[in-house]
């Protein structure tokens, strides 16, 4: 069925959240500010791994860098266009919107648990190649891994950091599943080189959200978003 995938990630997510909310007031402050630290350390070495496997490859028996330029000029210029529409402010007016609704209002990290988990879940290759399989083959497969190791993260995160990460859920179900259903139209254009550009920014995307995590408030991840399309056209210009 089209679309189980996505659903099977978006009740990983709630789940993951609910249970690491419910461990999180278990845990003294101390170790919640450790848990938090260990999640950037996660995040990080998933995006730095992904980024890694992209960008160097073995030629004539040495180790070389590719695709540079087009990370350069894709991060630039997403980051200029993401910062002229203010993408970052509009994600924390849905979180405030959320938080407001949800009887949260009194929870001064609730927006930034659910920006920073939601940017963790939903940016990455993984979310798109494995929603495109979805809709088009009907094969799950990408997404249930997906599941597991969202559910691991948004398990630690939610302990640390409480429950806005559990709404994370909301824009992972709202980016697959719209992505699934335009798969048919949109799978025939994401080439090999398209996709390999995708998966290669957006894991920088994920290691700058690991940053975050670490080191809060240094990057605006969501006005680099943009970054992503910019590296698919890259694929079709050049």
């Amino acid at each position: 069925m089209p679309g189980l995938g996505t659903i099977v990630n978006v009740c990983a997510i709630a789940a993951g959240g609910i249970l690491g909310c419910g461990a999180g007031k278990l845990f003294s402050d101390k170790l919640r500010e450790t848990l938090l630290s260990v999640c950037g350390l996660m995040v990080c070495f998933l995006g730095i791994g992904g980024t890694l496997s992209k960008m160097l490859v073995i030629q004539d028996g040495a180790l070389s860098a590719t695709g540079t330029m087009m990370m350069v000029f894709s991060l630039l210029i997403g980051t200029i266009i993401g910062s002229l529409l203010d993408i970052d402010r509009r994600v924390e007016a849905l979180g405030v919107w959320l938080r407001n609704r949800t009887g949260n209002a009194k929870d001064p990290a609730f927006v930034s648990a659910f920006v920073s988990a939601s940017l963790t879940v939903c940016v990455g290759a993984m979310a798109v190649i494995g929603s495109i399989e979805d809709g088009v083959y009907a094969n799950h497969a990408v997404l249930f891994m997906k599941a597991i190791l969202d559910f691991s993260i948004i398990v630690a995160m939610a302990a640390a950091m409480g429950p806005g990460t559990i709404f994370s859920a909301i824009p992972v179900g709202v980016v697959q599943g719209a992505i699934t259903a335009l798969a048919r139209l949109a799978a025939p254009c994401l080439t090999d080189a398209a996709m390999g550009n995708l998966s290669y920014v957006g894991n920088i995307l994920i290691t700058c959200v690991g940053i975050n995590l670490l080191f809060p408030g240094k990057i605006r991840v969501a006005n680099l978003l943009p970054s992503l399309i910019i590296a698919i056209l890259w694929a079709y210009l050049f």
